[in-house]
């Protein structure tokens, strides 16, 4: 195994513990929406099996919903570089066969 590829492998595996220890998560995103007769409230909006949602979020709840969206984009992220990742390895693993064969 080359050094990149045992670096690529090593960020994975940190990857992975990170996604382990993410916690509950939440697609989507809060606003602050106006009632006609005055004041504020939040508004929970998301796209779940290709339909949207959206619902009421009581003030108390706002603290913990704000986590659990952090938490999903920071899962989305991850995901994302670990395919990165895979990908490249991906890559090096062919231009190794080619190598040997050639």
């Amino acid at each position: 195994m080359s050094a990149g590829r045992t670096e690529l492998e090593a960020e994975i595996a940190t990857i992975k513990l990170s996604l382990a220890g993410l916690g509950r998560m939440h697609p989507g995103s809060l606003s602050a929406q106006k009632r006609a007769r005055g004041g504020e409230y939040q508004q929970l909006s998301y796209s779940y099996l290709g339909k949207g949602h959206t619902r009421y979020v009581r003030p108390q709840d706002v603290p913990a919903l704000e986590r659990e969206l952090e938490n999903h984009r920071r899962f989305r992220e991850l995901v994302s570089r670990w395919l990165q990742l895979e990908i490249e390895i991906s890559r090096l693993n062919c231009e190794e066969g080619r190598r040997r064969k050639g």
